[in-house]
């Protein structure tokens, strides 16, 4: 049974670093290879050579993932490691190209609504002060994307933007599980009622005093069921007022946004509403919270016309995690359920290397590990023999012997904040993604 400080220690591991499931392994010893019949060989004819994770390097190795992408309005591109160079490389590489070639218009990230409005600021106006590097650590600090990096990402969108301003790119923050609301989401709420119908500011004011702004969502975790409680349903009233404030969703651009902050102000306050003494709630707070990038995502989708390049954890972008008591319906699975064929799930993977990731769950900073080669019996091991150094291949074209292969739960490396943990991750790779992207090495991400 979890006790109390563990129960308190995983949501705030959610809250802190906006992660999925800390789990990871360093080569397990299992005594079972390969269950399907030479499944290497069955890989080789659909695995396509990465010749570079770098972004800025020529695309030509990526028209084949074009192929695989296809028309599809939203797009999953997840890591194995929250802190591996070659994972936020080639998510910055595949989002230009996708850009340039397929008409893709926002990145999305597991990480709060507020940090991504602030982020999308910069990349379509410059406004605030500092540059792109300043503008990633005041937003993402204490996070494993904290990282040059993305740096080098929202400086390129900024620069897109400058070149492209008929044709600019967005950023989305699409989580609930992270560690702040600022005030420019409460105030997007705000400011809205007052122009619009100031006879209910009154009311509005009433109900966000003790709500605005949080500061520190971990720390109040510590406050009282209660009154954690009690805050959700005024956050649930706030949103209840704002729905009867303004035209139709369609109609009413201005509104559309104001309502969708003060549904990410109910959502925020409802998942921060967890029993952390029980573990039906624990779970229901995970679920609920996939749910909500899921819809968060599909909002944004709906309302800009764009396609979206969603990153996150594999076990958030993937249909399965690896973690399914914790977990049990993932942002992948929402998404395919809403966009059918339009969502495209791509996993990946890597056989040994290094990778940033902490010593314990809360506190501490984040520190380079290093692990080697896959054993036998674990996805990883089977994944490396295949022909191609790095390769991306589409999963739904596998062979009888690869598809055999793919639908056998076995080790998969998934790092996440804390390592190493006791029990490895489990996985199904061709249950969970549509493309699999796997790399021979990674190197640990650059910290700024």
């Amino acid at each position: 049974m979890m006790g109390n400080g563990k129960r308190l220690a995983a949501v705030a591991l959610a809250l802190a670093t906006t992660l999925a499931p800390a789990a990871a392994y360093a080569a397990p010893t299992v005594s079972a290879a390969v269950t399907a019949p030479d499944p290497v060989r069955a890989l080789d004819r659909i695995a396509h050579p990465l010749l570079s994770a770098e972004p800025g390097t020529d695309s030509a190795d990526l028209r084949d993932l074009g192929v695989m992408v296809g028309d599809a309005k939203v797009v999953g591109l997840g890591e194995a490691t929250h802190g591996s160079h070659e994972f936020f490389a080639l998510k910055d590489r595949v989002f230009r190209y996708l850009v340039e070639q397929k008409g893709f218009t926002t990145f999305a990230l597991e990480m709060s609504w507020s940090a991504g409005l602030r982020i999308d600021d910069y990349v379509q106006h410059g406004n605030g002060t500092g540059d792109a590097r300043q503008v990633v650590h005041e937003t993402m600090a204490g996070s494993p994307w904290d990282r040059e990096e993305f740096v080098t990402l929202v400086q390129w969108m900024r620069d897109h933007n400058r070149r492209h301003p008929d044709r600019p790119v967005h950023f989305l923050g699409d989580d609930i599980g992270a560690p702040r609301l600022d005030e420019r989401v409460f105030d997007a709420v705000t400011d809205y009622v007052r122009r619009a119908h100031p006879e209910s500011l009154p009311r509005l004011d009433t109900l966000l005093t003790g709500l605005r702004p949080l500061d520190d969502a971990i720390g109040y975790l510590n406050r009282p069921l209660a009154e954690r409680q009690q805050n959700a349903a005024k956050a649930q009233q706030v949103l209840k007022l704002m729905e009867g404030q303004g035209e139709p969703e369609p109609d009413n651009d201005d509104f559309a946004f104001a309502l969708q902050n003060a549904r990410n102000i109910a959502q925020t306050y409802t998942f921060l509403a967890v029993n952390v003494d029980d573990q039906a709630s624990l779970t229901a707070m995970e679920r609920y919270r996939d749910e909500v990038m899921a819809q968060t995502t599909e909002w944004w989708q709906r309302r800009t016309g764009g396609k979206v390049l969603l990153s996150a954890q594999n076990g958030h972008a993937g249909y399965t995690a690896s973690d399914p008591l914790t977990y049990p319906k993932t942002q992948g699975s929402f998404l395919r359920d809403t966009f059918g064929a339009d969502y495209v799930a791509v996993g990946t993977t890597f056989d040994q290397g290094s990778f940033l990731s902490k010593g314990q769950a809360l506190g501490g900073e984040w520190e380079k590990f290093t692990v080697g080669p896959a054993g036998p019996g674990t996805n990883e091991y089977t994944l490396d023999q295949v022909r191609y150094r790095d390769y991306y291949a589409d999963l739904r074209k596998a062979p009888a012997a690869a598809r055999e292969w793919l639908d056998v739960s076995r080790p998969t490396y998934d790092v996440g904040t804390e390592f190493p943990v006791e029990k490895p991750a489990e996985l199904a790779i061709g249950r969970a993604y549509d493309v699999l992207v796997h790399f021979h090495t990674v190197r640990e991400a650059k910290k700024l």
